[in-house]
């Protein structure tokens, strides 16, 4: 008896080889930007209209840049966590046209790893 991982090449289906639809457009920011309360966080918007949030210990960062962000003009969303004495922070960047449903994602996964001290 032999099993299909023993034969050279891979083995799929008709159906995983379908053709998918995905998520696109920049939806709404309001989906990213409403995961944060006045309590914890503030918001500002600037004279561009972006739109910056930061934990009012100033450890987590969230920018929008509809327009693209200054000197960099492909980028449209920034998240910033900074680090301790003995861990690196970190910075994942978006683009223009991610959507909103994919940021707000990350966003929450980010908070859901929060905790207060």
């Amino acid at each position: 008896m032999t099993h299909a991982g023993d034969q050279p090449g891979f083995s799929t289906t008709i159906e995983a080889l379908r053709i998918r639809t995905w998520l696109l457009g920049r939806g709404h920011p309001a989906q990213v930007i409403d995961r944060f309360t006045a309590e914890d966080f503030n918001l500002v918007v600037d004279d561009r209209a972006d739109a910056h949030v930061a934990s009012k210990d100033g450890s987590f960062y969230l920018g929008w840049f509809p327009d693209g962000r200054p000197g960099d003009p492909d980028v449209g969303w920034v998240i910033a966590v900074t680090g301790t004495a003995t861990a690196h922070g970190y910075k994942a960047r978006f683009s223009t046209e991610t959507p909103a449903a994919v940021v707000a994602a990350a966003v929450e996964t980010v908070l859901a790893t929060s905790r207060r001290i």
